[in-house]
Parts: structure tokens; sequence; C-alpha cells
């Protein structure tokens, strides 16, 4: 359960995280869709593995993930002797929502001639009865290692997965699952926004629909989508994700214009992921101070999990943290 938060009026709340940071010899993890104010605390920004592999590597006592529920059990599932704490537990995802270990599960069972590969936002369960997860950056590089003849299941994200398929020509079992901040965007009001600014590259992240993909200009993960807007020559850009990674990109290139893709209502406000939001600076000092609430995972189920996570860093390694589908690694059948 998710700590109560007392009475704070008064208190320095940057001050006393910065106190309780060092007395837990503890490393703030902040994902690129949380708020400014966590982004500017945190000692590393990013996407959720490159934050989990981060973390592991430090030789802190203590994980702080400001992020989402699945993201804070992958640092478990790879940092399982340190403590990781979430700064709300109520913290989840629509796509993890999506798809429930059980359905999984018969759905597997349903398809025994079918591998899964399994985009890494999804509960522990469902990485544990997957064969290897997938990134966004990694994806395309591990589908090409895989015999064309061989049947996959992709998960948890459709849109991701339809995504694949056009790109590579494979024949994916797209479960049904989406993510609900890139399904608000809206196409009409997109084609408003590139009439205003014809000479804006559009930048996507692949868990949008096709309709918002079909006018994007680069594809690509949030660090990839970033590193983009930093290299691009252009001086105004249209983002298609959450548009918290705006922050990043404002630091970053203060030069530069960056425009959040509107939704249905002509602005970008329903497309702020509402679980990232859960996550405040009150939360996150009483999760230093308690070290509740803590992310716990069974061990026989936590090694399950690692298998599949193993196995993309074995194929895709490169990828993590870059942004990019890096250099393959041809592994064996």
């Amino acid at each position: 359960m998710t700590a109560a938060i007392p009475n704070l009026t008064g208190l320095d709340l940057r001050a006393e995280i910065d106190r309780l940071r060092k007395e837990r010899n503890a490393v703030i993890l902040a994902h690129y869709y949380q708020k400014p104010e966590i982004q500017d605390l945190a000692d590393f920004v990013g996407d959720s593995l490159d934050l989990s592999r981060k973390a592991a590597s430090t030789d802190a006592d203590v994980i702080a993930f400001c992020g989402v529920r699945f993201m804070a059990e992958t640092a478990k599932i790879l940092s399982p002797d340190k403590i990781v704490i979430l700064p709300d537990m109520d913290a989840g995802c629509s796509l993890e929502d999506s798809c429930p270990p059980d359905q999984f599960k018969a759905f597997r069972e349903a398809h025994p001639g079918h591998i899964a590969l399994t985009y890494i936002n999804c509960s522990t369960e469902v990485k544990a009865l997957s064969d290897i997860i997938v990134t966004s950056s990694s994806a395309d590089i591990i589908l090409k290692q895989i015999p064309k003849d061989q049947k996959i299941i992709f998960g948890p994200d459709r849109n991701l997965g339809g995504y694949l398929a056009r790109k590579t020509g494979r024949d994916l079992l797209l479960w049904p699952g989406v993510c609900i901040v890139h399904e608000a965007f809206s196409e009409t009001e997109l084609l408003k926004l590139k009439a205003q600014h014809p000479e804006a590259p559009v930048l996507a992240h692949p868990e949008c629909p096709p309709h918002i993909l079909d006018h994007a200009d680069h594809v690509g993960s949030t660090r990839a989508i970033l590193e983009y807007a930093l290299a691009s020559d252009s001086d105004v850009m249209i983002v298609a994700t959450e548009p918290h990674i705006i922050h990043q990109m404002e630091k970053a290139a203060p030069h530069k214009q960056f425009i959040g893709a509107p939704g249905a209502d002509g602005n970008c406000n329903c497309n702020m992921c509402p679980y990232m939001a859960l996550n405040t600076l009150e939360k996150l000092y009483v999760a230093l101070d308690t070290l509740q609430p803590r992310i716990e995972i069974d061990e026989e189920l936590r090694i399950a999990a690692k298998k599949p996570l193993d196995r993309m860093l074995e194929m895709a390694g490169g990828t993590v943290g870059k942004g990019d589908v890096g250099r393959p690694v041809i592994a064996g059948s």
C-alpha cells in the first residue's frame, strides 16, 4: 500500500529528499514521463530498462523508482538484493492492465506453436510466461534473429506489434492491448498542427496507432525520439508521446521549439499519463523516509521473469539506453 502523506507544510522537500538519499544510500530514478521537478532531482532520467540497469550497476542499497509499477518490478528483478521503493503503488500501466497473467497463459496454451515476444510494459507474471522480452528499440533487431517460419505472439501492445509487423513483414499474432496515452492522439488535430508548422517533423512513439504513425517522420523509443530531436536541424518539432519528455528536450536544446501532439480536445492534456502523475515529491519523501511502499517478488517468479530479460540482452543488449536498434548479435536457433 502507498504510505499515508503526513502534513509536510514548511518542509524543504528537495533538501529533505537529498538528506534521505544520502542517509539511505539511495539512487533516485525518473522516467522521461515524470513531472519536471522529479526529473530534475533524479540521479538518472531515462527509459525504464536503461534505468534499471544503471541502478543495478551502482552500489546503492535503495532504488527509488519514480515511474510505474512494472518498471520498479523490473529494477527488483535485476537487483534482488537492493530495496526497491515506488512512491505510489497505484502507479500502474494500461498496457499491464490489458494483459492479465491468467488470460495470457491461456492464450499461449491455445497457440502452442508460437513463441512469445513480450513488450517490457507488462507485469512480472507475464514476463515469466514469455520467451523473450523486448523494448521498443530492441524488438526489430530481435525479430530479425528469429527464423521466418517461427510463429510469434506479440503482446501486450497491438500498436507496437502492428508497427513491427508492417516494418518487418512478419506475421505476428497480436495481443489486443493499448497504451491509453498514445491512443489519445488525434489525427485530425495533428494534421491541423502540421498545417500550421509545415516544416516541423513529427516524432512519434511506436505505441501510437497507425493513423498517427502514418504522419511521422521519425518513429522510435522515448530515448530515440529525444536523440533525434537534439540531432535534427529543425528548429520546430511535433512530439507524439507523453509530453513530459519535452522537459528534457527543452533543457538540452533551449533554442528549439517542441510542440506536443494534440489530443481530440486540441491540446495535449489528455495525453499526460495519469499513472506517472501519481508520483509526487511528497510521496517520494515519504517513501525514502519509511522505505515503503516496497517492491517484493517471490524468488522463483523473479528468476523465471529474468530469463526472457536476459535473452533480450543477449540478442540486442547494445540497444539498451542508446535509443536505436544497434548492431545485430546473431544467435543460434
